[in-house]
């Protein structure tokens, strides 16, 4: 009876480690800080390898590891062969460049509409370069600093 629990032991271990690299939905969604609804979506997508208990979802943390890698990040997406958004050759993203100056991004898309600030195209995205937000933000946002204060004391 002894010797039995001793061959016994060794799998009941191997199976405490295997629970204890394996986590539910719900577990797999706070560790990436998503819902529970966009990990099942990788799931059915083939996205995140998962396997189905009797009624319950549990997914490898190698998997959930994996998936982390190789999902989709606009920071990560490339054109041609180079980076979108490739910071430190000065390109930003329109929400970058609104963050970096402190106005709404609509003001940025204003403004290069107008033609204000120059923009170039990278496949479904709109970058804009470094030299062009600093002449943006010398000619125009300055100047309107500038002259709402003179105007303010004016009056």
């Amino acid at each position: 009876m002894f010797e039995q629990e001793q061959q016994n032991t060794p799998e009941m271990q191997t199976e405490a480690n295997t629970t204890a690299n394996v986590v539910s939905i719900t577990e797999a969604a706070r560790i990436n800080n998503v819902t529970r609804q966009a990990i099942y979506v990788a799931i059915k997508q083939k996205k995140l390898r998962a396997s189905k208990d009797a009624t319950r979802w549990t997914i490898d943390l190698n998997d959930l590891e994996e998936y982390r890698r190789k999902k989709y990040s606009r920071a990560k997406s490339m054109f041609d062969g180079e980076l979108v958004f490739d910071n430190h050759k000065g390109y930003f993203s329109v929400n970058q460049v609104a963050k970096m100056l402190g106005v709404p991004p609509q003001k940025i898309y204003y403004a290069t509409r107008i033609g204000l600030m120059k923009a170039i195209r990278k496949g479904a995205a709109w970058v804009i370069h470094s030299d062009d937000i600093k002449n943006y933000q010398e000619n125009y946002l300055n100047k309107r600093t500038v002259n709402t204060e003179t105007s303010n004391e004016a009056m």
